[in-house]
């Protein structure tokens, strides 16, 4: 890369939910990695991919790009193409949505904990 182009991409500002990894949706089940590196390698280097391999993640898969610029191209280019009659949907993964059903169901049990702990019933008389 020239340093033209790495001063370039130095004054790019990214919307805030562009980052390196990369969540896809609607994927053919029978997939595999290797498909999934020839698909979205072509857009540069990667770290890592998981394709899911239960029946909760089946056809679902997380591409993790060395590059936030790549992982951008990536998702401008790949986002409704079509992979065995089956049009892709690539997101940004964004960790606050995976994990906010998690943190509601532990703030419940805690609720649950307190009530039983001072003995307060949901029972009216």
């Amino acid at each position: 890369m020239t340093m033209a182009m790495l001063q370039r991409r130095a004054n790019v500002r990214l919307p805030p939910e562009v980052n390196r990894v990369l969540y896809i949706r609607n994927l053919p089940y029978k997939i595999t990695a290797e498909e999934m590196y020839d698909i979205f390698g072509k857009y540069g280097a990667i770290r890592q991919i998981r394709v899911g391999n239960t029946a909760e993640t089946r056809g679902t898969a997380f591409v993790v790009y060395e590059d936030i610029f790549d992982a951008k191209n990536a998702c401008d280019h790949l986002s409704g193409f079509n992979v065995c009659n089956r049009y892709l949907v690539v997101l940004y993964y964004q960790s606050n949505k995976a994990f906010k059903r998690v943190d509601v169901d532990k703030k419940m049990e805690e609720i649950d904990k307190l009530k039983t702990k001072y003995n307060l019933n949901e029972e009216k008389k």
